[in-house]
């Protein structure tokens, strides 16, 4: 399952509430004891146009604080990092135009003072015993650690078979680039994995955040599997034009990113989205410039490869370069040379042993 990336302001506020911090504490306490509670995070002058009544306090911020803060009628104000409780027992009164589309009192206040004055709020339902985060616009109801674990675990088991399906079509891209076959079809299946893999890995990542301490395991299974996983960057630079220019391949990758499930099911979307030549005719055949295969050699810093990508225009080109001609190239000498040439011949042999056995 593959879902869509969460804001920023969203990913920071779940980071907060995350199982073993003093706001998780003081939250799983006023659940507890079955009262409700609406906590604003963050101060301004905006918040103080809207507060009324209640009392100030600034106190450091604690579990047990908030829970016993929280029996009083009214809202909690705190700091936006959760260090300091500035007020307790306020009314708020955020203005009644802004939309909302919740029915409960409470939650209705809620949506809107996180619209009005744009910091998260957090609302306890005493009836229901939900936690709700109003954020950037949207709302999200917090998830208990063992439903968010076994999502975690399922979409950990996804990334490992997603992970063997990309190594699966890179390593066919790399036979077809050594072979001078490659199609729009071919480099469009590898960027939709590279997609894939990208997503699953990003919300694995937004759980171990919701899992806080209890997500170690899962943090430490996604670390292992992305370690060294390679990246859209490298074929957009061999394919795009302009692909050596960095906005060329940021706006690309913004592209890519942005495209629904179902566009990113289908090569020509992909094609179009990133903007590869042919014009969404998947049998026009490209010629990759190296940058990809090149990454692949240790041995040389990338502005070499930068050098050498300029110096032969293109992979077949490189591929047939002896050592004498990679010596031209400023940065190489005799030793170099001759690494990267067993290097790349090496590549290409494994290639093609792994594309036909």
């Amino acid at each position: 399952m593959v879902v869509s990336p969460r804001n920023d302001q969203l990913k920071k506020t779940l980071a907060l509430l995350a199982p073993g911090t003093q706001l998780r504490d003081g939250l799983d306490r006023i659940l507890q004891g079955r009262t409700g509670a609406l906590i604003v995070l963050g101060k301004d002058r905006t918040v103080e146009e809207i507060i009324s009544g209640g009392f100030s306090i600034d106190t450091e911020f604690t579990g047990t604080r908030l829970r016993e803060l929280a029996k009083m009628d009214g809202a909690i104000v705190c700091d936006r990092e959760v260090r300091t409780i500035h007020h307790a027992g306020v009314q708020l009164m955020p203005d009644p135009a802004i939309t909302t589309e919740e029915s409960g009192t409470r939650h209705r206040t809620a949506e809107r003072v996180a619209k009005q004055t744009g910091f998260p709020v957090i609302s306890v339902s005493k009836s229901m015993g939900v936690i709700t985060i109003y954020a950037d616009g949207e709302r999200y109801p917090l998830e208990g650690s063992q439903e968010i674990m076994g999502r975690a675990n399922q979409a950990i088991q996804t990334l490992e078979r997603y992970t063997v399906r990309l190594n699966e079509e890179l390593n066919n891209l790399s036979a077809l680039e050594i072979e001078s076959d490659v199609t729009v079809r071919n480099v469009a299946l590898a960027l939709q994995r590279l997609e894939l893999v990208r997503r699953i890995s990003e919300e694995i990542g937004d759980n171990v955040v919701e899992l806080g301490a209890e997500g170690r395991m899962i943090a430490m299974q996604l670390e292992e599997l992305v370690l060294n996983q390679p990246t859209a960057e490298l074929v957009f630079k061999d394919y795009l034009p302009s692909g050596h220019e960095s906005h060329v391949t940021e706006r690309a990758q913004a592209s890519l990113c942005s495209l629904s499930p179902v566009e990113l099911a289908d090569p020509i979307a992909i094609a179009r989205a990133v903007g590869l030549p042919g014009g969404g005719d998947l049998d026009y055949t490209l010629q990759p410039r190296g940058y990809r295969l090149l990454s692949g050699v240790k041995s040389i810093p990338h502005t070499v490869s930068e050098r050498l990508v300029d110096r032969f225009e293109g992979l077949q080109p490189l591929m047939a370069a002896n050592v004498d001609d990679l010596r031209s190239v400023e940065g190489i000498g005799e030793y170099r040379a001759r690494s990267i040439r067993e290097s790349l011949a090496r590549m290409a042999e494994t290639s093609l042993l792994d594309r036909f056995m």
